[in-house]
């Protein structure tokens, strides 16, 4: 069931930390090339013999016409794109030193303040919705509040690449019945840290972000929606699971424990695409509509849609379900094509770069899909001002 509108609620501000490294689909392609050459020649017997199959080649071009990806950007490039690596170089950092999820997230919540025209101090709430968590205790979020110097409560929360939006939900519900006055979302995704580098048909997915909101009771918003990123009310949220293992991440506490052999592939990100494809669209499509429906907004009333950022085809594809019709550019940006997928994070990073030019009144919608089955749709209407 969608929350109850019984106590408005407003985004009033917006943040994003990109990292300062970038990767060409060139570079990441010229780096598996050797990758997999070495591999498949040190396991030139056992794939003469059929008993492994040899790892296929990436392709420059079928990248960006797969999936509308062409550059992303990553915490660290050197041991992602070093062939015998294929992985980020993060030195460990010692206790008393801020965690890297927690560093990237503090330059985004301060632009995010910095629109609501709030301080540090004037938030008492701080949810960390990502993909995955460096770590399980203590909460990164606490870690968060605590570098930010704010008050009230913090909790992570994990629903793969509907994080965000569920936690905004959770924003909005806390606001809603009193048990927060201003709500930090944040959204640290290091994805390169749980994708495989190593195989052609993951290599190239996914990509690094933060992202952050602030949410406020709207009578209490200090941003009156005058300025150029405005005050966006919250019209109504909706969440939806359905369970399915064609994203999966088996990575956790108790992998040293587990008696049996398991493939090291298993422990960071795999999908079965075409599934995910066939499967996922249509769930969106409905999820959408019927959220639109519930808070009695016409599609063809929606001014922009905010969509996860995972595949141009399937965000072209959901839009066309919903509105009847391919939308345009305008309609439904894309930021995948320079920020690759970045988990949760991407339809945030949508709707920060992608809304100053929208009008009072003007209405659209924020939504991410992923793992679980999840679907998470925010509607949300620009303030007069």
């Amino acid at each position: 069931m969608p929350s109850a509108p019984s106590v408005s609620v407003s985004i009033t501000g917006s943040g994003l930390f990109t990292p300062p490294a970038s990767i060409t689909n060139a570079e990441l392609a010229a780096s598996l090339t050797v990758s997999v050459e070495k591999w498949n020649a040190d396991h030139a017997v056992d794939i003469a013999a059929g008993t492994v199959g040899a790892r296929e080649l990436p392709d420059e071009t079928f990248i960006e016409k797969a999936s509308g990806i062409a550059s992303r950007y990553v915490m660290e490039k050197s041991g992602v794109l070093d062939p015998d690596r294929m992985r980020p170089i993060l030195p460990l950092r010692s206790e008393d030193e801020l965690g890297v999820q927690a560093e990237m997230s503090m330059p985004a919540i301060l632009d995010a303040l910095v629109q609501a025209g709030r301080r540090s101090s004037d938030v008492d709430a701080v949810i960390v919705g990502c993909s995955n968590l460096q770590r399980a205790y203590p909460a990164v979020a606490i870690e968060v509040q605590n570098a930010l110097g704010a008050g009230g409560w913090a909790f992570d929360m994990n629903v793969a690449c509907s994080s965000a939006t569920f936690s905004i939900q959770n924003a909005v519900d806390a606001l809603r019945n009193g048990t927060a006055s201003c709500v930090v979302v944040v959204n640290p995704e290091i994805t390169s840290g749980h994708n495989n580098f190593e195989l052609r048909d993951h290599h190239f997915i996914f990509g690094d972000a933060c992202t952050a909101l602030v949410l406020e009771r709207t009578d209490d918003a200090l941003n009156d929606g005058s300025g150029n990123n405005g005050r966006w009310e919250i019209l109504g949220t909706k969440l939806a699971t359905q369970f399915s293992n064609n994203i999966r991440n088996d990575f956790g506490f108790l992998n040293e424990s587990e008696d049996g052999e398991r493939d090291p592939h298993d422990v960071v990100f795999r999908q079965n695409g075409q599934s995910v494809f066939k499967e996922v669209c249509p769930l969106v499509v409905k999820h959408i509509t019927a959220h639109l429906t519930e808070v009695g907004v016409d599609a063809a009333d929606v001014r922009r849609f905010w969509l996860h950022q995972a595949n141009l085809k399937m965000n072209q594809l959901i839009a066309k379900g919903v509105l009847g019709r391919i939308p345009d550019g305008d309609e439904a940006p894309v930021i995948l094509d320079e920020y690759a997928n970045t988990s949760s994070a991407g339809s945030v990073i949508a709707f920060h770069k992608h809304r100053s030019d929208l009008r009072s009144g003007d209405r659209g919608v924020i939504c991410s899909f992923g793992a679980g089955y999840s679907v998470g749709s925010i509607v949300v209407q620009r303030a007069s001002g």
